[in-house]
């Protein structure tokens, strides 16, 4: 690990595999600024057909959207980690990292639950490719990323709550400018459907359980990811 910057704290256990997972290897880099490259490219091209004529949201809708503002976040923070040394980057860039693989996971997981057209295949290149960029392929790659690349900060007990914030506010954020303009972002939010503030509300509930448990999720498994580069005793 001489040609790479030391973790802090550093990696005390597993070497070998630890090393063939370093932040800074060669191939990591590359995977990352392959993909944050094309989760943005794929955002250009949703902010441009959002321009054209008919297309179901406008630009503000658009990135009114909770898969395309952790889409643009991801492809950015994938840019810079593959451009910067991880000692050039704070220490909560891994913290940060988490809640993007936590946010990204469960925008798969709704997409396909709640938002998918009925019959949608779960992959296939047949889909309207900037979906596949942002419902398939960032949150495979954000998930992957964040269970095998090497870690040595363990994260606190409350690291879960503390994710959950933005999607808490995500969820403000849609219900005043729903009712401003009348345009919701999701269909399970918008209380003026069948159902009303009940069926909103319940549906929610539920959507920040299955957020909480898969940041519960995440952050247990991140942490035993820095387990096994740093040990248990490291911060």
């Amino acid at each position: 690990m001489s040609v790479m910057s030391v973790l802090d704290p550093p990696v005390l256990r597993h070497l070998g595999f630890n090393d063939a997972l370093h932040p800074d290897r060669s191939w990591i880099r590359l995977l990352r600024f392959a993909v944050g490259a094309f989760v943005l490219v794929a955002l250009v091209r949703k902010t441009c057909d959002a321009t054209l004529p008919g297309n179901d949201v406008d630009v503000a809708q658009l990135y009114s959207e909770f898969t395309v503002q952790s889409n643009l976040v991801l492809g950015l923070v994938l840019l810079a980690s593959a451009v910067l040394p991880r000692t050039r980057l704070p220490e909560w860039w891994d913290r940060m990292f988490g809640a993007l693989a936590l946010y990204l996971v469960m925008t798969g997981i709704i997409y396909v639950v709640l938002v998918a057209p009925p019959g949608e295949p779960l992959w296939s290149l047949d889909l309207y490719w900037p979906q596949l960029a942002h419902h398939r392929v960032a949150p495979l790659f954000a998930a992957l990323d964040w269970l095998l690349v090497t870690r040595t900060v363990r994260g606190s007990w409350w690291r879960p709550l503390a994710w959950l914030g933005y999607p808490a506010a995500f969820l403000v954020f849609s219900w005043v400018r729903g009712g401003i303009d009348g345009w919701y972002v999701y269909d399970f939010l918008d209380p003026t459907l069948a159902g009303g503030w009940p069926a909103a509300l319940t549906t929610t509930a539920e959507v920040l359980l299955a957020f909480l448990a898969v940041a519960v999720l995440l952050h247990v498994a991140g942490n035993a990811r820095s387990s096994l580069a740093a040990g248990r005793g490291k911060r």
